[in-house]
């Protein structure tokens, strides 16, 4: 949250608390996916930099023994209650309307874990703001989550990640 606030103090940032992650394992014993619909974002054209910050029991499933799971014994979201991402990219971005593809490379932050990441990213440029998007892997042993032997075959060993938020512009 601090990487957010300093970065809304500065140049021409874009904001949103309604950013979008979700996730997704597939096995071949068990699908599991999660929508967390209350995501700080914050992307600032000018510094090229990307902050996103999340409270990992906003994430909802499809079932509520899977989200018991997660945030008891996998995420121990009561010990490690947030996910973030802060990160930079290089391309310049215009001023005018249209997509634009950046490679991000940062530091994702889950369960006490830091770890850098390089995420393909597209920003688009609209009228009245700025809209991200970000599809990329994670893999819950480099956090040190630790999935019990007896549902590993249930979660798969790399999990796709799904990023969007239309962002406004900062007055």
């Amino acid at each position: 949250m601090a990487a957010v606030s300093y970065m809304s103090a500065h140049g021409q940032t874009y904001l949103t608390r309604n950013g979008q992650v979700s996730f997704y394992s597939k096995t071949p014993m068990e699908d599991i996916k999660a929508v967390n619909k209350q995501v700080y974002a914050a992307i600032d054209l000018s510094t090229k930099t990307v902050a996103f910050t999340l409270l990992l029991k906003a994430f909802l499933f499809d079932k509520q023994l899977m989200q018991d799971h997660f945030n008891e014994n996998y995420v121990e979201s009561d010990k490690y209650p947030k996910a973030s991402f802060t990160g930079s990219f290089k391309e310049n971005i215009p001023a005018t309307p249209g997509k634009y593809p950046v490679e991000i490379q940062g530091q994702l932050t889950l369960h006490g874990v830091s770890q850098p990441v390089k995420i393909p990213a597209t920003l688009e440029i609209m009228p009245k703001g700025l809209s991200s998007t970000a599809i990329f892997t994670v893999r819950p042993s480099d956090y040190n989550i630790k999935i019990p032997s007896l549902v590993k075959e249930k979660i798969a060993s790399q999990i796709t990640v799904e990023v969007s938020a239309n962002c406004s512009t900062v007055k």
